[in-house]
């Protein structure tokens, strides 16, 4: 008897590991903010680069949506679109294996994935922007006289 205990504690430990890997899907629908200007090619160039940084592999690029997939260890991998403006983009999921995907949750990898390319895109459209308004005031400063 107290081998069916143990086994049947040990089942229920193993399930509460696993249910607490899959999180809530993550999403993001970001519009950036007024202070950030950039158009079309700025934005591809940011979503493609925060890509790459990040170990995806980007599988088709149109004027419209970047398309990427990642495996990581031959355990994981996700593929996910990336719709895009000039000052708005959507990180969507679109297929996993090995993500335990199902009824609106996913591993938590996924998740910190997703929430990193978001930022490494932020950050690479206000860096970019920072140094366009860095370049135009050096150069407003060359032109005035002394």
């Amino acid at each position: 008897m107290t081998d069916l205990l143990r086994i049947t504690l040990i089942a229920l430990a193993l399930l509460t590991t696993v249910s607490c890997t899959s999180k809530r899907m993550l999403t993001p629908d970001r519009t950036l903010h007024a202070s950030i200007h950039s158009d079309r090619a700025q934005m591809q160039q940011a979503i493609v680069k925060a890509l790459v940084g990040r170990g995806w592999t980007v599988q088709e690029i149109t004027p419209q949506r970047v398309q990427a997939q990642i495996t990581v260890r031959e355990q994981y991998h996700a593929e996910i679109d990336i719709p895009y403006s000039a000052d708005h983009y959507r990180i969507q999921y679109r297929n996993s294996s090995g993500l335990d995907y199902k009824d609106g949750k996913i591993h938590k990898n996924y998740i910190r994935w997703v929430r990193l390319l978001d930022r490494d895109i932020v950050r690479d459209l206000k860096d970019n922007q920072n140094e366009r308004t860095a370049r135009q005031l050096s150069e407003s400063a060359l032109v005035k006289p002394l």
